[in-house]
């Protein structure tokens, strides 16, 4: 069925301490300052933080919905296409993609309640 934009900005916004920063074409999303998102409207694709063996094994499994986008100080950074992943999947990896960034207490604070 797929996700649209709207849902990944509701699950982004559940997740503590999130800034969102909007461009003329794409959207940042940070905790505690650091980038762990990007949205790109026109294409209906989001980047997310992950690990380097997270990112190249959603590309393998699936090279229809995910790219890679870049690696960068040990992260492996995955393109989703919206329309081709379910919200519950996309809430996994949207929330994996903040608990990689956000300070500890933030984490520790939150535990293991993805959005939903």
């Amino acid at each position: 069925m797929g996700c649209a934009i709207a849902d990944f900005v509701e699950l982004v916004h559940q997740l503590d301490d999130v800034t969102q920063h909007d461009r003329e074409r794409w959207s940042a999303f940070d905790v505690g300052r650091r980038t762990f998102g990007y949205l790109w409207p026109r294409t209906s694709t989001v980047g997310l933080k992950q690990t380097i063996a997270e990112q190249l094994a959603l590309v393998a499994e699936r090279p229809e919905v995910f790219e890679v986008q870049y690696t960068a100080h040990g992260f492996g950074w995955v393109v989703v296409r919206l329309d081709g992943i379910e919200r519950d999947e996309l809430a996994e990896l949207t929330f994996e993609a903040w608990r990689l960034t956000a300070p500890e207490v933030l984490v520790e604070a939150r535990a293991d309640r993805l959005p939903v």
